[in-house]
Parts: C-alpha cells; sequence; structure tokens
C-alpha cells in the first residue's frame, strides 16, 4: 500500500485519538517503526498488520473507522489538498459524483504512483445511484462512504448513503439525493489558496 494512504491513517488516528494511541497501535502492530513515511510503499502484509492493530487497540470495527477516517479527509483543514482534488468534480453533488470514475486518474496526475481501484457511478434515475468501488485497497468501500458524506455535507446537499456489500469485484455504495440545497454548502473557489 502506498505510504500516503497509510500516512493519511496515522494523521486520522492522531488527530482523532491522539499520539498516544497511535503509538499503542504500531507497537501493537509490531512492525519495527512508529511512523509511515508518505512517499515509501509499504507490503500488504505491513498495512494488514496495521488494520488489524486498529480494530484491536482502538476496539472500534474497522469499516466505522475508515468512514469516518474518509469523511477526515474531506473535512480537515489540514488535508484541503484532497477536498480541491474532489471539488474540481463539479459545481454540483450529482456532477461530483459523475466525477468519480476519473478520481484513480486524477489521484494519479497528482501522485504519479499512487494507484486507487477504479471507481463506477451508475446512475438509477431520480437522483438514485451505485457506486461501484473495485476490490484491490482494504477498507475502500468504507473510506468512500465517508468520502461521499463528507462531500455532500461540502455541497450542502442531503444524501442517504448504504453499503450495499459486495457485488463481483466490487462494493456497492447506494446514494439517493434527498434534497439539494439542504444546507449552506462550504465556499470553494477555483482558483484559491492553492500552493
Amino acid at each position: 500500500m502506498h505510504g500516503l494512504i497509510n500516512r493519511a491513517i496515522q494523521s486520522f488516528v492522531c488527530a482523532t485519538y491522539g499520539e498516544a494511541r497511535w503509538i499503542e497501535v504500531m507497537h501493537d502492530a509490531n512492525l519495527g517503526f512508529s511512523e509511515f513515511e508518505a512517499m515509501l510503499v509499504y507490503t500488504p502484509e505491513q498495512s494488514a498488520k496495521l488494520l488489524d492493530s486498529l480494530q484491536r487497540v482502538l476496539e472500534r470495527p474497522l469499516d466505522e473507522m475508515l468512514e469516518d477516517m474518509g469523511t477526515f479527509l474531506v473535512s480537515n483543514p489540514e488535508v484541503e489538498a484532497l477536498r480541491r482534488l474532489l471539488r474540481f468534480g463539479g459545481v454540483t453533488y450529482v456532477e461530483f459524483l459523475h466525477s468519480l470514475d476519473d478520481l484513480p486518474d486524477r489521484a494519479r496526475l497528482a501522485v504519479s504512483d499512487l494507484y486507487l481501484p477504479g471507481l463506477e457511478l451508475l446512475d438509477h434515475g431520480q437522483g438514485k445511484f451505485s457506486l461501484l468501488c473495485q476490490t484491490g485497497l482494504p477498507g475502500y468501500g468504507s473510506v468512500m462512504m465517508g468520502v461521499l458524506r463528507a462531500m455532500a455535507d461540502d455541497y450542502g446537499d442531503l444524501v442517504l448513503l448504504e453499503h450495499c456489500g459486495d457485488r463481483e469485484d466490487a462494493e456497492v455504495i447506494s446514494v439517493t439525493l434527498i434534497e439539494t440545497d439542504f444546507a449552506e454548502g462550504r465556499s470553494f473557489d477555483l482558483g484559491a489558496g492553492a500552493v
């Protein structure tokens, strides 16, 4: 797994549970180091040990923590770059949803050796969608649930999300757009603040 992903998990745990709990997780994982380097690549076994330790030490189901991490990645001001990458997908939440098919390629433009599994949006009409999250990254569907929830808030739309389990080689997320402009969304300026 790319170090950027493991580093994002580290940032989430430190910000949410504290650095002392992160040290406990890493001690339990017994990887021989306490921090991940963002630009290194780690073995699937190392990443699996990290995820197993998260559940054990923090005593929460992994899918819940990963969904919270997806929300954190969009809503935390310290990782504004990801929010900006996602907001380039469209002016509305529906446009954003339709842009998700291109997200793995856009991520690779930003970090050339970062490979995210594919995403495929199925539009069923009348505000109902299914997002297929291809396999290849443990917990990908759960993280995307958090991202979708946080982005709906970001746009000010009210959505209903449901993780529908696996179908063939993908996790399926049901997205129902209940109301657009439900609340005031966060401001976004295409050219602002990019450093």
